[in-house]
């Protein structure tokens, strides 16, 4: 629906509509649990998440539509946040129903859902709205509300991120993807992506080929980006969140989005989690699928594409051959499992760029 569609219809006042507001945020102890989070080499936190327990039996305000049709509608508040992004642990809704999320105050993004996003895994999660109070709007047919199951369970509360906070922005070192150094990497850069798990976590992933190149959305990212079995319904994933300008670091779209996966595979020591995201990317996304090399070569030179901080796409260049090595360490080859950038000659990586693919000269991760 367009937004003056779902404004302006002749329903009861949003002033009438029960509201759940969110505690506030104690942006003090956020900040040293950060810092405790960045020396424990912990994901990139950009929402304090509060669990709640919301459905249409305990909470909201239905209304009769003179359709005939069912209306429920419950507001969601946060004071002093970025954005809000809500998470539904149970979510299965009956054909011909429609869920929509939007800002109460009557501009902005639209998020709109029915039946054919319902998943096995029965949950959904939502992307962000730069807001501080969301509506959530059920439409259904009365005889039908005894298929429908949808529970609230968690509310992200942003304080960083896409609310573009400045002190928490990348280094200025950075390069965004748009500027003339990312001219040769195009198809590769468009492989990769920033996601949110559990609606409080940001982490970078890309899309990966498979040796039956038959396009199933497989999506690679760091193990220790958490993403377990139980967590995986929650990932969103962002695709050309980037800056419009050279040198901008900022602007970046989260327009292109898709919600839910399922792990497929796992390994701590050499940091590695497959998943399936539930449905193939929408092709206006552009998104391609990045090959990989599995060999025993060292690559003489190296091309990163990440999300610095999970700010705006990001490219950077080592010019010189990698070396083999454990984990943290100069050593080479020590117990083999990773490979060691000596110094990034242009650009850097930073938290956020966790999950992120290493590119070699001949253009496989």
């Amino acid at each position: 629906s367009a937004a003056s569609d779902v404004y302006k219809r002749q329903v009861q006042p949003l002033a009438t509509v029960d509201r759940h507001e969110a505690p506030g945020l104690d942006r003090a102890a956020l900040d040293r649990e950060d810092l405790d989070r960045q020396v424990q080499g912990q994901p990139y936190r950009f929402a304090s998440v509060q669990e709640v327990s919301l459905d249409p039996t305990g909470a909201g305000t239905w209304e009769s539509l003179p359709s005939g049709r069912q209306l429920w509608r419950l507001r969601v508040s946060g004071p002093d946040v970025l954005s809000l992004n809500l998470g539904f642990s149970r979510f299965w809704l009956p054909a011909g129903s429609r869920l929509l999320i939007y800002p109460a105050a009557g501009e902005g993004r639209i998020l709109a859902y029915d039946e054919t996003d319902n998943a096995p895994h029965g949950h959904l999660w939502t992307p962000v709205l730069l807001t501080d109070e969301v509506v959530v709007e059920l439409e259904i047919d009365p005889a039908l509300r005894w298929q429908l199951e949808l529970e609230l369970t968690s509310v992200g509360r942003g304080y960083r991120f896409f609310g573009e906070d400045l002190e928490a922005k990348a280094g200025a070192c950075n390069i965004d993807v748009i500027c003339s150094q990312g001219d040769d990497w195009r198809d590769e850069i468009a492989s990769v992506a920033v996601y949110s798990l559990g609606g409080g976590t940001i982490c970078t992933g890309w899309m990966t080929n498979n040796t039956a190149q038959d396009g199933r959305p497989y999506f690679m990212t760091a193990y220790h980006c958490n993403v377990r079995a139980n967590w995986a319904p929650s990932v969103v994933v962002y695709w050309n969140f980037e800056s419009p300008e050279c040198g901008m670091q900022g602007g970046g779209s989260y327009e292109d989005t898709q919600s839910g996966s399922v792990l497929r595979a796992e390994w701590a020591t050499s940091d590695l989690t497959l998943l399936e995201l539930d449905e193939v990317p929408d092709p206006a996304f552009g998104v391609k699928y990045a090959g990989w090399d599995r060999s025993d070569a060292v690559p003489t030179s190296a091309v990163a594409i990440h999300h610095p901080s999970t700010d705006e796409k990001s490219i950077s260049f080592e010019d010189d051959p990698l070396t083999v090595t454990s984990y943290k360490s100069n050593v080479s080859p020590g117990d083999g499992t990773h490979l060691r950038i000596g110094d990034w000659d242009e650009g850097t990586t930073e938290a956020g760029s966790s999950g992120s693919p290493l590119f070699n000269q001949d253009r496989y991760v």
